[in-house]
């Protein structure tokens, strides 16, 4: 059952506001769930963000609990009910008996503005209790853009944005994700970081948080434990930025024993990996509404703009018997009518055929649907007639990246010609209609004919079903502009200018209109918001002024188009004598400290070879 925008809330007058001794905080979390009843959710666009209560929610005493943490997703409740590392996190902290986790989403703009007006702070959705008494209060980082959005719930939680602005008494605020891997533009805002994979690290640092809690350790005494204990943490307060110029920057430690570098948490036994086998069922329609499990962690491609295929090291795959067990009991908790399989290379996945017939056998009658993202078509081609009948034809989707071998060549992704209009043929020939086509422009090499075959491409693959049935395939293709992102090795090379992604867009648009391609769909990125992507992601601790300029200027939902305003962080960048463009297209040289060097990833050298081979490809 859904509540839709409108829609009644269920009561929740029963519930009484509720004071109780927290001893890490300030002494008290507040259950406002009578204000937020009568206050907030009849003024709200969509009070099914914010009611919480939804089929296989955790919700426990807070009061009876050791630890209380607030788990944060700086996005919309549709986009954050869909994120498999939320949901990991939520799992592996209400399995405690003395833990309570509960989640909190940034509002949209209209409940903010209810919010400040009601003067009613953050609040979790399973208790309604205020985020400031919570003794942790923890953020899932996945995107640069949803930076704004931390602020914004640190600020409607009632606690200063900057870490040394808060009393000893606030919670702490941690931070994961992607994110952590080049978390310099934001480190003056959060406390600790954990770098790398969340399964045994949030373990071992809630056992340290619980310890400290009874010992009665400090705010800086637990954040000292844990920088010297485990080599994930990263506690930026111990560390300073001394500046070497304009251009380039080298951390120091202030306290002793410290390393200068770290290293990301990594999962050893992937196989016997905890997992949420009964995530919960959301009220509002969410991006994603499937059974997600994740079959293999790492990539064993080197595509070298792809930030995870170097950061997910090693490779590690569940077994075809662990999958099933795992795909049917989270089914049969959620009756969810989609089970998705989930990899950065789904083909590489050593036992996917037995999987796949596995199954499809047990949930075909049941008329569940298999989702089977991130096939790539260079490998296992024989098979994907099989794969194309087993799973549901909602369309087929493969990211391209450049129309030209010689480009792929660059980037290091092994895709021929020849293999992708086999594999397309494969699919048109067992019934699948639907194509979108996914390609990047502004890559390293790349010359202005590169951009125009992307439509010659997507013609040729779209008129390859006419000798399959006669008939033109309808071809949806989105064009991303190339990010230069950290620890890969494609970091060092300058972003492509404005200029160049507009003229890049009009002469892929007049190709179209030139060739008469009605059948082709083309979808453009935002270029400002890959600009901004481009230019805070390989930014060091020097943006965070930056991005709380622009937050008080009114940045929010920076990923949301109807949100996100350029101008005001055009504004905020002029303000420290920059420009959005000349930090995104800032070239590193080799020998240049990079702002992520300390930030686990792989050897500096590795990625330098591979580095170097692109360049020699030019």
């Amino acid at each position: 059952m859904r509540f839709s925008e409108g829609s009644t809330p269920p009561d929740l007058s029963p519930i009484r506001q509720v004071l109780y001794n927290s001893p890490m905080t300030n002494g008290k979390i507040e259950l406002l769930a009578e204000r937020v009843e009568a206050e907030f959710l009849p003024f709200v666009r969509r009070p099914a963000r914010y009611i919480g209560g939804e089929v296989n929610q955790i919700k426990k005493d807070l009061a009876q609990c050791d630890l209380t943490a607030a788990l944060c997703f700086p996005d919309v409740y549709e986009v954050g009910m869909s994120n498999t590392g939320l949901a990991l996190i939520y799992h592996l902290l209400n399995a405690k008996d003395n833990v309570a986790a509960e989640r909190v989403f940034t509002p949209w703009t209209d409940a903010e503005a209810i919010l400040r007006e009601k003067g009613l702070p953050l609040f979790s959705l399973e208790s309604k209790a205020s985020l400031a008494g919570f003794d942790v209060i923890g953020f899932s980082l996945s995107n640069e853009l949803c930076y704004t959005n931390v602020l914004t719930m640190l600020d409607l939680a009632g606690l200063a944005i900057r870490r040394s602005d808060r009393k000893p008494d606030d919670p702490l605020i941690i931070a994961g994700g992607g994110m952590a891997n080049c978390c310099e533009p934001i480190a003056d805002f959060i406390d600790l970081f954990v770098l790398g994979e969340a399964e045994e690290a949030v373990v071992e640092l809630t056992e340290l948080l619980l310890a400290a809690k009874q010992a009665g350790r400090t705010r800086k005494e637990i954040l000292l434990q844990a920088a010297r204990q485990f080599e994930w943490a990263y506690v930026p307060q111990f560390y300073e930025l001394r500046c070497n110029g304009d251009r380039s920057g080298t951390l120091v430690a202030t306290e002793d024993d410290l390393p200068t570098r770290f290293s990301s948490a990594v999962v050893t036994d992937f196989e016997n990996a905890p997992v949420p086998t009964r995530p919960i069922v959301p009220f509002a329609e969410a991006v994603h509404e499937r059974v997600s499990i994740e079959i293999m962690r790492g990539c064993p491609g080197r595509c070298r703009f792809c930030q995870a295929s170097f950061c997910r090291r090693p490779i590690r795959a569940r077994s075809a018997e662990r999958v099933f067990q795992l795909a049917r009991e989270s089914q049969e908790a959620t009756g969810f009518d989609t089970v998705s399989l989930l990899s950065l290379s789904s083909a590489d996945y050593p036992q996917l055929e037995e999987l796949v017939a596995k199954l499809q056998g047990y949930f075909e009658d049941r008329r569940v649907g298999l989702s089977v993202p991130s096939l790539r078509v260079d490998q296992q081609l024989h098979l994907l007639p099989k794969y194309f009948t087993s799973v549901r034809k909602s369309g087929l989707t493969i990211a391209v990246e450049a129309a030209s071998e010689r480009l792929r060549q660059i980037v290091n992704k092994p895709l021929k010609d020849e293999d992708l209009f086999a594999a397309v043929e494969s699919a048109y020939r067992s019934g699948w209609q639907k194509l979108k086509l996914y390609f990047m422009v502004g890559l390293p090499g790349e010359t202005l004919e590169d951009v125009t075959a992307i439509v010659d491409l997507a013609e040729r693959l779209a008129k390859l079903r006419k000798g399959i049935d006669g008939r033109t395939a309808q071809l949806n293709v989105a064009v991303s502009w190339f990010v230069p992102k950290p620890h890969t090795p494609l970091g060092w090379c300058p972003q492509m200018s404005r200029d160049y992604f507009e003229q890049a867009r009009e002469l892929i648009l007049e190709e179209k209109h030139r060739r008469r391609a009605r059948y082709l769909r083309f979808k453009f990125h935002d270029i400002r918001q890959s600009l901004l992507e481009s230019a805070i992601g390989r930014a060091d601790r020097r943006c965070g002024g930056i991005i709380e300029a622009a937050w008080r200027a009114g940045a929010r939902f920076d990923l949301w188009h109807e949100c996100f305003d350029y101008e005001i962080w055009q504004a905020a960048f002029a303000g420290s004598g920059l420009t959005i463009e000349e930090a995104a297209q800032r070239q590193f040289a080799p020998e240049d400290p990079l702002p992520w060097d300390h930030l686990g990833g792989p050897d500096k050298s590795y990625l330098l070879r591979h580095y170097q081979d692109a360049l020699d490809r030019f």
